[in-house]
Order: structure tokens, then sequence, then C-alpha cells
């Protein structure tokens, strides 16, 4: 089957705009310290994206080290780099069987339990390669790294295991960053986490590489990038939030019809086919929307399995012909009607834009997640790895 012909027997595509992404990159790296990199994180498939197409464009802006949350995702990210210099740190879940795979393709690891770190030194034992370790400190988030008064015996070891332990670099998670409310508990985690490369300097006798800042900690607290930076959502093209937006917004200069971040994705798909409903019938399941006056609709090939929520019922919208049509009756399974009523030239074929811009109009993720009540980061990692993603 042909390549053309492939695609067509899909409902939607999501699209991937390189030069946005390119955009993106290099406003976030003016917006670094002098000499601190940029690990792209790319959890989620993506962040929805899809890392089999996002992972050589991430590269070819300059990319050189992406951030995982599994070795699942590790995995995707050897398979599909185009450089084998590309780096690959996995931030959350490896289990103690999969350390010798991890350790023989040169991936880093996230060390937060004295377990691991003794699993980690007795696999590289086992290859006769070293394994490259981040050591997590805990800090405030309350989730994984190790406590205070574990830090000296890690780094003793540490020290003590240098033969079969690389290690890479120390770093903490900023809890919440992306809001103000946060502001003197994310000032007390840095300073506990002073006090963790002070015990590690202490012990090792160097200060080891540091990283801490996410997306909305980079933007917002630039006094705490350290070494390296984690840049997720940001580089999609999406602020982590309106206060990271407004601060920056302040600080920048810019206005907001010259948004610095350009979105990365489109989501389309297409008129599946158009009908008239005359007035006073009610269009699809139940009795949950009345046609009010004689309406053309128009079924589009997506529902909630493909991410489009069942709660977008009467109130979402799409875009054909550069206008909005509204969702009327159930969102489906596999199928949505719109009211196309007014848009002129709407037939079987014509372009429908779930998430974009199509024309002068544009639904953002944003928008998108008021409709539904949830935040870009949800939107965007349910979007179905089935959905094919293709480069523009």
């Amino acid at each position: 089957m042909s390549n053309s012909s492939k695609r067509s027997l899909d409902s939607s595509r999501i699209v991937l705009h390189e030069e946005a992404l390119k955009q993106n990159i290099a406003f976030l790296k003016s917006h670094l310290r002098k000499g601190v990199s940029m690990s792209s994180v790319i959890k989620g498939n993506a962040y929805g994206h899809g890392i089999s197409t996002f992972i050589p464009m991430a590269e070819r802006a300059g990319i050189n080290h992406f951030s995982v949350f599994s070795a699942r995702e590790a995995e995707g990210v050897l398979k599909f780099r185009q450089n084998p210099d590309t780096g690959v740190m996995i931030m959350g879940m490896i289990r103690n069987e999969e350390l010798e795979w991890a350790i023989s393709e040169g991936v880093e690891i996230y060390i937060f339990e004295t377990d691991r770190l003794e699993a980690a030194c007795s696999a590289a034992q086992t290859i006769g390669r070293k394994a490259r370790i981040h050591v997590q400190i805990e800090t405030g988030m309350n989730r994984t790294g190790f406590e205070e008064q574990h830090w000296d015996e890690v780094f003793q070891y540490i020290k003590e295991q240098d033969s079969d332990l690389e290690l890479m670099g120390v770093c903490t998670h900023f809890a919440g960053a992306e809001s103000v409310a946060n502001y003197f508990r994310i000032q007390n985690q840095n300073r506990q986490f002073e006090k963790a490369l002070a015990a590690a300097e202490q012990r090792l006798g160097y200060r080891p590489m540091a990283h801490a800042s996410s997306s909305a900690a980079c933007l917002t607290y630039p006094e705490f990038q350290y070494d390296m930076v984690r840049i997720g959502i940001a580089q999609y093209g999406f602020w982590p939030s309106r206060e990271t937006y407004m601060h920056l917004a302040k600080s920048s200069g810019f206005m907001r019809d010259n948004d610095p971040l350009k979105r990365v994705l489109t989501w389309k798909s297409e008129v599946m086919s158009t009908k008239w409903v005359e007035e006073g019938e009610f269009i699809g399941y139940g009795n949950v929307y009345l046609a009010g006056r004689k309406m053309r609709i128009a079924t589009v090939p997506i529902g909630y399995t493909h991410g489009f929520a069942r709660n977008l019922t009467n109130t979402g919208y799409v875009l054909i012909n550069g206008e909005r049509a509204g969702v009327v009756g159930l969102v489906n399974m596999n199928m949505i009607t719109v009211d196309v009523t007014d848009i002129s030239g709407a037939e079987k074929g014509s372009e429908v834009v779930l998430i974009g811009r199509q024309g002068d109009d544009e639904i953002t993720v944003a928008s998108f997640g008021e409709m539904t009540n949830n935040l870009n980061y949800e939107i965007l990692v349910r979007l179905p790895a089935s959905i094919p993603r293709e480069k523009e």
C-alpha cells in the first residue's frame, strides 16, 4: 500500500510544524544563562506530538539531549534519534532488571533510592561499563528523591564506587513554579538543594553538575537554571500557565499578538458527510439537541476515542473553511456532528481543524482545554498514538 493511500485510511492526522519548533527552541535558548544546556522532555509520547516524528525535528533544531519518564520511552529515543551521540535520561520508571540494558546503551538514570543505587552499581560491574547516574534530591516535592539524612552516605558510596558509577548530575524538581502562590515553597526548595550540592562537594571534592528547572522554573526563576534545564511544554509552543506568560511578557516586553512561542501541533480531520435536518428534529443520540431551525449538519469522523471529549457535546467547535462550526448533539465514540448551515462551501472532504489555525481563526489547545476543563498537558497526552503524525 502506498503512503498516500495508507494515510487516506486514517480519519484524522496530526501535523507538526518544524519551523515553529525551531523558533521555540531558539527563543528558549535565548533565555538561558551562559553555559546552561537544555534537555528536551518528551515523556507522554512527546506531550502527544509523537516521538518518532518529533525527535529528528528536535535534533535538527539543535537538541542533543532528551529526558523521558520510563525505560520504554528511552528505548524510543534510541530507536528514532538520528545522532548516536544524542543523550537520553530516564527520570522515573526503570526496573532493576532493566539496568544492564540501560547501562550498556549509555542511558542516564535517575537514582532516588538506595536499592536502585546499589543495583546500578552491581549491573555496571556485571557488564563492565559505568552506570551514568543522576542523584535526585528530595527538597520538598515529596515524591521521589533522597532525604537529607541520606545525602552523606549516598555521595560517599558514589565516591567509593567511582570505577562503576559516573555521576552525571545532582537534581531536584520544583513544585509548582508555574504559580506565584508557590514562590516561598520554591525558594525553600532551592535552599535545600544548595545544601545538598554543598554536601556533595564536601564528600566528592568537586561540585557536580546540577539541574532543577522545568519550563516554568526556567523562565520564571532564571537564577535557578544551574547547569541544565529540562524543557517540556514550552518547546511545543505552550506556556506552562497564564502566570508564566504574563511574567515573561512583562519582563521581555512582547505583546499578546506577538507570542514568541509558536504552536507546533495542528490536528486535522475532514467532513465525512453533510445533510439537512428539519426544524423540530433531534440530532444524534437521545434528546440532547433539538434543531431550532432547518439546519445543515456535517459529520466529522472523530470522537471521544480520539481525544475529543464527550463533554464537548453541544459546546465544542471546529474550524471549517476558516469559520467556527459548533458541535450539535452528543459526541460519539468515533463521530461528531457540527452545524454548517451558515458556512458556505462546507462539503464532503472539506478540511476540519480540531486544534490549530485555519484562515484567520484558531482553536488553541488552551481554548480546547477550557471547553473540557482540562489542562494543556492533559489534552495533548490524551491524543492517541494511533493518530498519524507528520512533519510540515
